[in-house]
């Protein structure tokens, strides 16, 4: 069973601009996402704070956030990404074959990057994340680079939207026809 110990806001600000975006999305009636949590049983809880900080997964998560987007059912991951590598040991085989299977029954997944050094925010299509998993699986890198990113997958900043991933599902689709 795997263990979780509190690391503080660790991932937080990208996963609260996501939701923000999300409840802006749903105001504008343009699609519906939610954020799965990830069931835990505590171990140990502050009793001066009642916070949690020390428990144990209860099954392996599969991914952040999943919802319908004008009918196409949607999945994602959100990670953030401090140096211009990605280490593919952020991403867990049971999350993989998730995503390929929701892909298999006609969904769109994809991963959310924040790069935090050049405060980028990029679409990671899953086509894409499997060359880079499938080169690993094959005894080569177990990361990618930021140069080998598909730089039209950059997401650009809208006023009022803090992370315009529906702009890459558009492109993601536009190229799948």
């Amino acid at each position: 069973m795997a263990t979780w110990k509190s690391r503080g806001l660790r991932g937080s600000t990208l996963e609260d601009l996501i939701n923000r975006t999300n409840e802006r999305y749903l105001e504008g009636g343009l699609c519906l996402v939610q954020k799965i949590p990830t069931p835990i049983t505590p171990i140990k809880i502050d009793q001066s704070t009642r916070h949690i900080t020390l428990a144990y997964f209860e099954q392996k998560s599969t991914v952040d956030y999943i919802g319908a987007v004008q009918g196409i059912p949607i999945a994602f991951d959100a990670k953030e990404c401090a140096k211009d590598t990605f280490t593919l040991a952020n991403i867990h085989p049971h999350q993989v074959n998730f995503m390929e299977s929701f892909e298999k029954q006609g969904g769109v997944s994809f991963f959310l990057l924040h790069y935090t050094e050049r405060d980028e925010l990029y679409y990671l299509r899953f086509s894409k994340f499997m060359e880079f998993w499938n080169r690993m699986l094959e005894g080569g890198r177990k990361s990618f680079r930021y140069e080998e990113i598909e730089r039209d997958f950059i997401l650009k900043h809208h006023p009022g939207i803090l992370v315009p991933y529906l702009d890459g599902i558009n492109l993601d689709l536009s190229l799948r026809e």
